[in-house]
């Protein structure tokens, strides 16, 4: 189980990138044109690492002499850091990021997160629904392949991004308007008519939908620019990707200082409130081209214009049809899963989630090399077999005397912001252990290790809920944040 405040933001962190400088030069041998394909290169890029541990062992002496140097010289390390960062990405661009992430990545996609649960619980949503809401609204998430590849394909007014942005921050706009809202026109008697609480509930899902477009699409278009410009500059390393996961650290900080107590204090159109400011953040910048790019022409080869303003390239589809298909639809199956699973039958989105699944490794085998289909199939397997009951045990966490006697009886601001800030620190951990210690190994044992770790994980919980850290003489609070807001953190990011 893991907090609200960052469930499921930290699987969306891939530590993998993080790999040292000291391979960086052969970053140029492998890549792709399209920066759909980015997480995948960097996979590869690992494994082809890892098979020359030689080389890691080489390097091992310069490489803790760097960072002793980092650490007895923390203002100089940073210095440095930022001068080498600023001279292979723009100001802008750097500032567009960071606002990206702490505002949107860190900032409304961890207040979603956060407050879905106090708010579905005020309004009588059973944890079984509740947890589907949860898959809906961070689905998302998993159009980022399709709109990878519709950026790719089709120029709005020239340009494959900035369009895209200024029309994803708009969506994430409307649907913040229409939740301040609802909310504001929310009486204490619809709530508690179970009826009306569910239609109410469902409008909520969809406003926190929009929100999360918002914050995914403006994520993949910012991942395929700094991608672009590491294919051109291999040797800029790691560093930018450093950068982006520091911001979006820092926005969930900010963020669940405040959810937990305003969601005590029952303010929940403060926080509303708060999240409209946020998705305003990164519009002015967008749309004064901070996310710089080449303005795409009719003239250009391959180029077919199909309406006004917007274009076509049909020489890269063509080129590389097949993939973008499958990656494409395989981008927009989830989101629509998701809405069958919530809305309609949760019998039939699980029996068509499993015929997707079939398909999809089907097709991976056909179109991709075997290479791609077998890290496909363990994937699937790895996420399959990783049981996610945030939404159930959240319910339980937080349940109060009268509910629960003998439960924890945990407040939001314990529950959001201690533990969430907890957390946040512990993915950071996380990934500066990935990359000093599992990063130079084989890819094979450090799997093993990671998901048997993550088997372990859920013992956690179990033992809070029978209560036997009673009998160890160690409270719920302490117990808590040494088990599912410390050690589940740390496995949810690297397994």
């Amino acid at each position: 189980a893991r907090t609200p405040a960052t469930m499921d933001l930290d699987t969306q962190i891939d530590p993998s990138p993080l790999i040292t400088r000291k391979f960086s030069s052969r970053l140029s041998s492998i890549g792709g044109d399209d920066h759909v394909y980015s997480n995948e290169q960097s996979s590869i890029t690992l494994t082809d690492f890892q098979r020359t541990a030689s080389d890691a062992h080489i390097s091992e002496n310069s490489s803790s002499s760097i960072w002793r140097e980092r650490i007895l010289h923390p203002c100089t390390s940073m210095k440095i850091y930022f001068a080498d960062l600023s001279s292979f990405f723009s100001w802008r661009f750097l500032s567009w990021l960071a606002i990206q992430n702490f505002a949107m990545y860190g900032g409304v996609s961890a207040l979603v997160m956060s407050v879905s649960l106090p708010l579905f619980k005020e309004m009588g949503i059973d944890a079984s629904k509740q947890q589907l809401y949860s898959t809906m609204t961070l689905s998302p998430f998993a159009l980022k392949p399709f709109i990878g590849v519709f950026s790719d394909l089709f120029p709005i007014k020239g340009y494959h991004k900035r369009y895209i942005a200024l029309v994803s921050i708009l969506i994430g706009l409307i649907g913040c308007s229409t939740l301040i809202a609802l909310y504001h026109n929310l009486s204490k008697e619809a709530a508690q008519d179970p009826g009306t609480a569910y239609r109410l509930s469902d409008l909520l899902v969809i406003c926190f939908f929009c929100m999360n477009v918002t914050s995914a699409n403006l994520d993949i278009l910012g991942e395929g620019k700094y991608s672009e410009i590491m294919r051109k500059h291999p040797e800029s390393g790691s560093s930018v990707i450093t950068f982006k996961f520091a911001c979006s650290l820092l926005g969930s900080i900010v963020t669940n200082s405040y959810v937990g107590p305003l969601t005590d204090g029952g303010h929940f159109h403060i926080i509303f409130c708060i999240a409209l400011g946020l998705l305003l953040t990164p519009f002015y910048p967008t749309l004064r081209g901070w996310l710089s790019e080449k303005k795409r022409r009719k003239s250009d080869p391959g180029m077919t214009k199909i309406c006004c303003g917007c274009l076509f390239d049909q020489g890269s589809f063509q080129k590389k049809r097949t993939p973008f298909i499958v990656i494409a639809l395989s981008g927009l199956a989830v989101p629509l899963l998701s809405a069958v699973t919530t809305f309609a039958s949760l019998g039939i989105g699980i029996g068509v989630s499993m015929i997707v699944m079939l398909i999809l490794a089907t097709v991976t085998y056909a179109v991709f090399p075997r290479v791609v289909f077998r890290i496909i199939v363990a994937i699937m397997l790895i996420k399959i077999s990783h049981i996610k009951l945030g939404g159930v045990l959240g319910y339980y966490y937080t349940a109060d005397a009268q509910c629960l006697p003998d439960g924890p009886h945990f407040s939001y601001t314990y529950y959001i912001t201690v533990a969430g800030i907890v957390g946040s620190i512990v993915n950071l951990i996380a990934v500066m252990l990935y990359q000093t210690y599992l990063s130079s190994c084989r890819f094979r044992p450090a799997l093993m290790c990671t998901i048997l770790a993550g088997a372990i994980a859920p013992i956690m919980d179990i033992i809070l809920i029978k209560r036997w850290n009673h009998v160890l003489g160690i409270s719920d609070k302490v117990f808590f944040i040494l088990g599912s807001a410390i050690f589940e953190h740390f496995v949810n990011i690297v397994v």
